[in-house]
């Protein structure tokens, strides 16, 4: 859904940047992430150049904006990086089984990012023994609290499609993709049609919280985690295992893989009410 959407939020917001440009007199690289978050909702309900689909999309992403990288990044522990001593054969292998189209490129050191390369230019390279640095691209650093809108703008106005998120110390806490960013926020669109979820429905540990409440409907309360295996991680008070459980509201979540220390995978079940006493 975010796919299809993305050139409507995409012609929207440059809708929006142009007519926001006009009436404020200003260049269109200039303090646009100065205006509040209640200008841009105002410039949008009068903004009679959108339609109803595009107003609509902008509110929804207007609603996630206050996100920050560090909520919606891949975090490093979950990236897949290339060595800059690989060659581009070696490289090849890689991104095949990692499925990624855009890796970035280490130094000895996760911490240590020297660009990023792109599976086509990979595949497209006659040398196959050639160093994967010879083909590394320039990839932006920006830290993990910057919100996310500010974010899609920045990259977008620069033409950066990945950047490495950087935490407080300097180091490196993940990687985020402009499509990651857009997903984030038009997210799925639901109706008034859709139901709760399913009997047995499974989400990805990795989710991150806004996610899940937009997938499920259910929001899980805020605490020192930021990702549902983090919060059964909480509730638990130690490492979960395959099988552990937590209940919330009416439903039950049970931890079904691990990968590693993580949880990987999530099923989530109503739990049917207690029946009172006779």
């Amino acid at each position: 859904m975010a796919r299809a959407v993305a050139p409507a939020i995409v012609r929207a917001a440059d809708a929006l940047t142009r007519w926001t440009n006009r009436v404020l007199g200003v260049e269109a690289t200039a303090g646009r992430e100065q205006i509040t978050e209640a200008e841009l909702r105002e410039l949008v309900a009068v903004n009679t150049a959108l339609d109803p689909d595009e107003r609509h999309i902008i509110s929804k992403a207007l609603a996630r904006s206050t996100a920050t990288l560090r909520e919606v990044m891949v975090p490093r522990t979950e990236v897949w990086f290339l060595e800059v001593g690989m060659t581009v054969a070696e490289a090849v292998a890689e991104a095949r089984e990692a499925g990624h189209t855009r890796l970035p490129i280490t130094d000895g050191s996760h911490d240590d990012i020297v660009g990023f390369v792109h599976l086509r230019d990979l595949l497209w390279d006659e040398q196959p023994g050639r160093p994967v640095r010879e083909l590394a691209r320039e990839i932006k650093r920006l830290p993990a609290s910057k919100p996310v809108l500010a974010a899609l703008s920045e990259m977008r106005r620069e033409r950066h499609t990945i950047a490495v998120v950087v935490d407080e110390y300097g180091g490196t806490a993940g990687i985020v993709t402009l499509e990651d960013l857009i997903e984030e926020l038009v997210g799925e669109i639901h109706d008034e049609y859709d139901e709760t979820p399913a009997a047995s429905d499974e989400v990805d540990g990795m989710l991150n919280l806004a996610d899940f409440a937009e997938r499920t409907g259910i929001a899980l309360p805020e605490g020192p985690y930021e990702t549902v295996g983090g919060f059964l991680m909480s509730v638990l008070g130690r490492l979960p295992a395959a099988g552990d459980s937590a209940t919330l509201e009416a439903y039950r979540l049970t931890v079904l893989a691990l990968d590693g220390r993580r949880v990987a995978r999530v099923r989530l079940t109503p739990v049917d009410p207690t029946p009172d006493a006779a």
